[in-house]
């Protein structure tokens, strides 16, 4: 569900500091390392992170090639009149043509290094902007300007201050955010503020209770992740992609078991899960996967697939009326299985009844293997 990216810069200084912010970044989660050419092959030993590097040409073991320092770009040498005959013009160029990902470095220093910038985003596939004492007009721009363009724009901050500032520009945002820093506690504070940047939170509806049934033997699906939960927190499950259940995480002590806060007990096989904008099937989640956190407030957050159990169980039918549609759900007869109720509480599947209010979510749109569609589907 993250949509915005990190990157860290890590190309100047000893190779003992700039070791400590690229392992600090890599534990926070950030999705690139922008080192000098030199360097890459020193990080990819560290771990696994995607690599970016200052260079010219191509470099063994570089995702990204990045094109702008010691060139135009960063004002080394001078931006010619006419851009189509700029040597970082030409090198992008030339790497595009070899097959490579690349990236433009460009600090904005007036109103000819923006131009120069937006030219580089209708080429590149990422554009690096470095602002000096005016950062937002130029960002505003640039975002207006290659929002039809097939081009990650990233911003280069120092601090999560600036990262929030970035994401929030123009409503959308920058794609992602360059963070040039040796504050260790700044890479922390960006990564939480990226987790949770350009994430909407979802409309939680109440739903009535109309029938709570035993229908007998099936095959049920614990999701287990990789993430702890809390009171509160759950998944989007449903027998229909319009209209999911919050089923209550394994977070809550219980006479018979342990918590286990790691666990949804989700339902039977054949149910949706909600998976960011998409719908997958239970029995299709498997260990690696994505999943969505989400509480009674709607807030959303991405969870990782530890591993996946299917076994035999009693199961319980619960259906609700949301509107005037009644909506479905098969879920795990037992103690420990709950829904949300519309105070936010749970509640054990074993104690609801008829009349009773728990939360849903419904969207008013089909799906096709597991995307929106404008479609009529119905499901019983």
């Amino acid at each position: 569900m993250k949509n915005k990216m990190i990157w860290i810069k890590a190309d100047e200084g000893s190779w003992e500091e700039r070791k400590t912010v690229i392992t600090t970044g890599m534990e926070s989660g950030v999705d690139a390392v922008l080192v000098n050419a030199a360097d890459v092959e020193k990080v990819k030993e560290l771990g696994s992170v995607k690599v970016a590097a200052f260079a010219a040409g191509q470099v063994e073991g570089a995702d990204i090639i990045v094109v702008g320092k010691g060139g135009e770009g960063d004002g080394t040498k001078p931006l010619p009149p006419d851009y189509s005959g700029s040597l970082d013009v030409t090198t992008a160029l030339r790497l595009k043509d070899m097959g490579l990902k690349v990236a433009a470095y460009v600090i904005i220093r007036n109103k000819d290094y923006e131009n120069f910038a937006a030219e580089m985003g209708s080429i590149c596939d990422y554009l690096i902007t470095i602002g000096t004492d005016w950062q937002i007009i130029p960002l505003e721009n640039l975002i207006a300007g290659l929002q039809k363009k097939d081009v990650k724009l990233i911003s280069g901050v120092k601090s999560a201050e600036e990262t929030k500032l970035a994401f929030e520009t123009m409503e959308h945002g920058t794609d992602g955010v360059l963070l040039d820093t040796k504050d260790l506690s700044q890479i922390k504070k960006t990564a939480e503020i990226a987790e949770s940047a350009g994430v909407i939170n979802l409309q939680m509806q109440t739903a009535v209770v109309t029938r709570v049934e035993s229908v007998g033997m099936g095959d049920r699906v614990c999701v287990d992740t990789c993430n702890l939960m809390v009171r509160g927190e759950g998944m989007l499950v449903g027998s229909q992609a319009n209209g999911m259940f919050l089923v209550h995480s394994e977070s809550e002590e219980s006479p018979y078991v342990a918590s286990r806060p790691f666990r949804v007990n989700a339902g039977a096989v054949h149910a949706y899960i909600k998976v960011g904008e998409k719908t997958r099937y239970l029995s299709e989640l498997k260990a690696g996967d994505e999943v969505t956190i989400v509480d009674g407030e709607g807030k959303q957050r991405t969870g990782v697939v530890g591993r996946v159990k299917i076994e035999r169980r009693p199961l319980l039918l619960v259906e609700a009326d949301l509107k005037g549609k009644i909506v479905k759900n098969i879920l795990q007869n037992a103690e420990t299985i709950k829904l949300v109720t519309a105070d936010k509480e749970p509640v054990s599947v074993t104690e609801l009844k008829v009349g009773d209010e728990i939360l849903v979510h419904s969207e008013d749109i089909g799906r096709h293997f597991g995307m929106k569609i404008e479609e009529t589907i119905i499901e019983k």
